[in-house]
């Protein structure tokens, strides 16, 4: 198949439809998307945490199909205590020897690439698992100035007029940019008009996990509709 260029594989909770028809959107002519998922229906810590369990199996079964590239595609799953995003990178590519990365790790290395220092955070997260995202990203070098949650588990159900209106509730002059966190929210709609609206870059868990899965595959493809981070116009 000449114009197969890249194989992408995510790992994602049960319950998570958003991830992969955003991902599906955004994917360049010739990139193909490819699912395991785990048993996943609630957001509880133990819930969370029992995933590191489960991905490096999961994972196997992506590398049966000879993916490029795996991402661990549950953004609290993988921040849900410091470290954890490394420890699940790790224990994938044991299983695999596949080159891996998580959605948080992708939501890092996202705002550094667009030099965001003092970031926004919304999602539609309770406040306890936002206070562990800003934890994270402090931990990990950014400086969080606002957050705002919706207190949903299943976002999904949300249409992205709701990812619009928690991101525009949590910009402030201080922030040099926006994330929109989880998987399982729809936003992609919305980012170029918050950008617009806004005056700054807006990264989503699904856009920072498709660029960083792009960028681990050699991918020069540039993607419309899906804010700054992917068009190219950095």
């Amino acid at each position: 198949m000449t114009d197969w260029k890249h194989t992408l594989g995510f790992i994602v909770p049960s319950w998570n439809r958003g991830m992969e028809y955003e991902c599906w959107r955004m994917a360049p002519p010739g990139t193909s998307i490819h699912i395991s998922r785990i048993p996943h229906t609630d957001d509880s810590e133990e819930t969370l945490l029992h995933m590191l369990d489960k991905a490096p199996g999961v994972a196997e079964l992506l590398a049966h199909a000879k993916v490029d590239a795996i991402c661990f595609g549950c953004t609290g799953g993988s921040f849900v205590k410091k470290g954890f995003d490394q420890e699940l990178v790790d224990a994938i590519l044991e299983k695999t020897n596949t080159q891996t990365t998580t959605t948080s790790s992708a939501i890092n290395d996202a705002l550094k690439y667009l030099k965001i220092k003092n970031v926004a955070v919304s999602s539609p997260y309770p406040d306890w698992l936002n206070d562990r995202l800003a934890e994270f990203l402090e931990y990990s070098g950014f400086k969080v100035v606002a957050k705002r949650g919706l207190n949903k588990e299943w976002p999904i159900l949300l249409g992205p007029e709701n990812a619009y209106n928690v991101a525009s509730d949590a910009n402030c002059d201080e922030a040099d940019g926006i994330l929109i966190s989880c998987t399982n929210f729809r936003s992609l709609e919305v980012i170029d008009r918050l950008e617009q609206d806004l005056g700054k870059p807006v990264i989503s868990s699904n856009t920072a996990s498709m660029w960083k899965m792009l960028q681990m595959v050699g991918s020069k493809d540039k993607v419309k509709g899906a804010g700054m981070l992917l068009s190219g116009s950095v």
